[in-house]
Parts: C-alpha cells; sequence; structure tokens
C-alpha cells in the first residue's frame, strides 16, 4: 500500500494555509470585542469569523486529503 505523494502535498499545502488562519482568527474576534467603541467593530468582527470559518475548512480538506492519500481511497 503506497503513498500517493502528490496528494499528501496538496493535503499539507491545505493544513499550512489554514495554521495562519487558525490564530489570525480569534486575535481579530478578541480585537473587536475589546474595541467596541469603534466604527470598524462589526467589519472587524465579520472578517474574524471569516477567517476562523476558513480556518476550520482549510483543516478539514486537508485532513480528508491527507487520509484520501495515505489510504488510496
Amino acid at each position: 500500500m503506497a503513498t500517493n505523494k502528490e496528494l499528501l502535498s496538496k493535503g499539507i499545502k491545505y493544513l499550512s494555509g489554514a495554521l495562519p488562519l487558525i490564530f489570525i482568527g480569534p486575535t481579530l474576534i478578541y480585537n473587536a470585542f475589546m474595541n467596541k467603541q469603534n466604527v470598524w467593530h462589526y467589519l472587524v468582527l465579520a472578517i474574524g469569523i471569516v477567517a476562523c470559518i476558513a480556518a476550520m475548512y482549510l483543516m478539514f480538506l486537508g485532513l480528508k486529503t491527507i487520509m484520501k492519500s495515505l489510504f488510496n481511497d
């Protein structure tokens, strides 16, 4: 049972794309809640939520791709 190295590298790229979003998303959400008096509060909050959702999606896609490469699905 050989590993498909092309799919494995694609999955690792997805996970490496999700890594910065894992930290950026909660930081932006925290920043939005600390600066409620600012006009840009809702925009920063929305960007933080989108970053968190994108991180979860990229992690799911990366792990799914890695499992597919390991088990030749």
